[in-house]
């Protein structure tokens, strides 16, 4: 690589890892509330169903963002929309930190949902569309891991808290408790997020399809060099030009036969089968997990910070995998590794005893063996599925339906997310943490099948080239 190849893809790095900060706020918002439900049970007298309502109310902005930022970055612009995230983060931070009631903090969590749901879509379509093709895996692979580092670092900031407070929901600074400060603290990477977005270029192809040709071969240039970007105008104009029109959701129809395109079922089919999974009940509730098998609350957060810290390291396997084996192999190689893992979780819990005070015992090494499947099934959720289904969503789709197909594909995958991450308190009491578990398992030897039968590879097509 000659030093101006070097220099350029140092600044194509610093575009992605600005972008991937949404990952980050994604991981955060998300992770959070993991360490916060006996302050949200304790402040707000919630049962249950009420604390999976609470738990679960960013779903519902995370599913509505989606949706809607997929078709906004095709009128604002993808950077546009991130600044919008940025924003809502930031509002969010302060609704949830000082939420005087459940529905004053359901409404708080809506709006970070929105801002998850809309970073969680663009900034992959973002990062793939100003990446070389032979690095846009693993370019694109980043944004899963900044969303564990997310992830951890709410987990490091709850058990921080916690443990300086004595608890927490004892009181910390100006006589707030500390589960309200996980939220606060959150505000302040939103405002770096927001002021670093400012930083960074426009998609060309945004830029192209809204007929700023000057400009996209501005950016082009910046990213590859003049010859390269006159290449990559003109092969952006020739993939537009049989449906050169303003994007719309009618273009998800197939001409031919009047129907969905196949290119978008299997795309919802991807972001569906990350979620029912059943990944969310780790992140979300780690810590109310761990303490209904008998961890301490100390334990409990400890445990989380070892399942992120496991999990980046797994975002680090793929991202050197991604653009060597590609896609499906990963995939189908983390199905079978989380549907062994979960299923011995599963085994695990039916080894336990309900005690009369509700908290399930597992005898013998049954815990660790429990801990150990847990966090493996973390590990092959990370090396595979997680960064790998926003690769191939952000890549996948032709360029005329990119931000049509990521509106339709986030929106079910946040709606998965939310019917499993709301359903989990209720199955804990029935039909059980075994039970519940096994069902997880069952969906991961299902996502095998769909792989094999559905999804094919794109490693190394230009997203020009992609097949709708």
């Amino acid at each position: 690589m000659q030093e101006i190849d070097r220099t350029r893809f140092g600044y194509i790095t610093t575009i992605v890892a600005i972008a991937t900060i949404g990952g980050f706020m994604f991981g955060y918002d998300s992770g959070v509330i993991n360490g916060t439900q006996k302050g949200l049970e304790t402040a707000f007298g919630l049962g249950s169903l009420g604390l999976g309502i609470n738990v679960g109310a960013i779903l519902i902005g995370c599913a509505v963002g989606a949706f809607i930022a997929g078709r906004l970055a095709d009128a604002i612009g993808r950077r546009g929309v991130m600044l919008a995230a940025a924003v809502l983060f930031l509002v969010s931070a302060v609704l949830t930190g000082i939420a005087g009631s459940s529905a004053e903090f359901i409404a708080g969590r809506i709006v970070g949902g929105l801002g998850v749901g809309a970073a969680s879509v663009i900034a992959p379509v973002y990062i793939s569309e100003v990446v070389p093709a032979d690095r846009r895996g693993r370019l694109s692979s980043i944004q899963q891991v900044m969303i564990i580092v997310g992830l951890t670092g709410s987990f490091l900031t709850n058990f921080a808290l916690a443990r300086f407070a004595g608890g927490s929901t004892f009181e910390l600074w100006l006589g707030i408790p500390a589960w309200r400060w996980m939220f606060l603290i959150e505000g302040v990477p939103a405002v770096i997020y927001f002021f670093a977005l400012l930083l960074i270029p426009e998609s060309p192809r945004y830029l192209v399809i809204k007929r700023h040709k000057e400009k996209a071969l501005e950016v082009l240039t910046r990213l590859f060099g003049r010859e390269a970007a006159l290449a990559r105008v003109k092969e952006i104009e020739r993939s537009l030009a049989a449906d050169h029109h303003r994007p719309r959701f009618s273009d998800l129809i197939d001409k031919t036969s009047g129907r969905v395109r196949k290119i978008v079922w299997v795309g919802i089919g991807l972001a569906m089968f990350q979620q029912l999974v059943g990944i969310n009940v780790v992140f979300y509730y780690g810590a109310t997990l761990w303490e209904a098998v008998g961890f301490s609350e100390d334990q409990a957060l400890q445990t989380n910070v070892l399942s992120g810290v496991l999990s980046i390291s797994a975002c680090l396997v793929a991202i050197g995998l991604v653009d060597r084996i590609g896609r499906r192999p990963l995939l189908k190689l983390g199905s079978i590794g989380m549907a062994l893992a979960l299923a011995t979780v599963a085994w695990a819990f039916f080894s336990g005893t309900r005690m009369p005070g509700g908290e399930l015992v597992l005898p013998g090494n049954s815990a660790l063996i429990a801990l150990v499947a847990a966090n493996l099934y973390v590990v092959f959720f990370n090396a595979s599925w997680g960064p790998i289904m926003w690769v191939m969503l952000g890549e996948m789709f032709p360029n005329q339906i990119r931000g049509s197909g990521l509106a339709v594909a986030g929106f079910a995958q946040w709606i998965a997310n939310a019917v499993v991450s709301v359903s989990f308190p209720s199955l804990v009491e029935w039909p059980g943490l075994a039970l519940s578990y096994v069902g997880y398992s069952l969906f991961a030897v299902l996502s095998y099948v769909f792989v094999r039968m559905a999804v094919h590879e794109t490693n190394g097509i230009e997203l020009e080239d992609m097949a709708g």
